[in-house]
């Protein structure tokens, strides 16, 4: 009896227990270990009181990143620039906490606590949204859920072009159309029907398709240099630490370090950045996530054009040409 077929049957029981015990790593732990971490804050008002304000932030070491600002109005645009995720404006009636749920839901409602817990006895606290969340998703939950159809989209369309043996300027005139038709498609759920994200729809698709396209051409390049192992490279990248660390649901700020900010560096956490810059905040703070999901897409799309890789099982493979024979 041959042995071949127990040993794939051995890697098999081993190899899905590891699968499921990596998959409850990276989405369990961060889950698991939310807390502000260098988290962007700002304080404005008076010098004195003012000051006071910044030392308590400052006692819960490492947690928050504060900013200082003269008034309320270079709070509020600081806040509208995404440079801040809120800010504590100190007045003779008490604080005024500037917050921006569509920024984060979970980020507002911990500052709400904070700020609650460190202002003195019966002083009431003030709370103004300066960038609320949409009606249609006023806790974040459509624009969290969206970011792992996004990964398995690309990944689809990485796959399918791989598996379909299209290769150079076909395939990535192919992953191109695909990711441009699946981001008109979200926008059109997620904007016109869900109204959970509400800024230029043209722009939310083209931030749609971007991120689409960062994640099926890393995908199909990591495919055209390694083969079909490229694929389950991609989807280890893609979905399992491109999605869970991706900060989306939460915020970058708040999940363990370096993951955070591994997150941002893989297309979902990108991709998610950026929507939420043009759905919100008119474009501000963009440039990054622009440029992270620029270099995946184009390295993606070099590998595809110019990498010389074996034929999949779908592709025909050439004969070989016999010699000429010669007189």
């Amino acid at each position: 009896m041959s042995t071949a077929p127990n040993r794939r049957a051995v890697a098999v029981i081993l190899l899905v227990p590891l699968v499921v015990t990596l998959a409850l790593w990276t989405f369990a732990w961060p889950a698991a270990r939310i807390a502000p971490r260098d988290l962007p804050v700002g304080v404005a008002g008076p010098a004195p009181a003012a000051q006071q304000l910044e030392q308590r932030f400052e006692q819960r070491e490492g947690a928050f990143d504060v900013h200082r600002f003269d008034d309320e109005a270079a709070a509020r645009t600081a806040i509208e620039d995404r440079t801040v995720y809120g800010a504590v404006v100190v007045t003779p009636q008490g604080p005024h906490l500037l917050t921006a749920s569509a920024a984060s839901p979970v980020v507002s409602q911990l500052l709400r606590e904070a700020v609650t817990a460190s202002a003195p006895e019966d002083t009431p606290v003030r709370v103004t949204d300066v960038v609320a969340a949409p009606p249609g998703d006023p806790r974040g939950s459509v624009l969290g859920a969206s970011m792992l159809p996004l990964a398995l989209a690309g990944m689809a369309g990485g796959a399918v072009v791989t598996l379909m043996g299209l290769r150079g300027a076909r395939a990535a005139l192919t992953l191109v159309a695909s990711a441009a038709l699946v981001g008109v498609a979200v926008t059109a759920v997620t904007h016109s029907w869900l109204g959970a994200i509400t800024g230029d729809w043209w722009a939310e698709a083209g931030a749609l398709a971007l991120t689409v396209l960062a994640i099926g051409s890393a995908v199909a390049g990591l495919a055209a240099l390694f083969g079909p192992r490229g694929i389950g490279l991609g989807a280890l990248l893609m979905v399992l630490l491109g999605n869970s660390f991706s900060g989306v649901s939460s915020a970058p700020q708040l999940l363990p370090e370096p993951v955070g900010a591994i997150g941002q560096w893989l297309p979902p956490g990108a991709g998610g950045s950026l929507l939420r810059s043009v759905a919100f905040f008119d474009g501000s703070a963009a440039g990054g996530a622009v440029l992270t999901l620029s270099l995946w897409s184009l390295s993606g799309l070099a590998a595809v054009l110019f990498a010389r890789r074996a034929p999949t099982p779908a592709e025909p493979v050439e004969p070989a040409r016999e010699p000429a024979l010669t007189g």
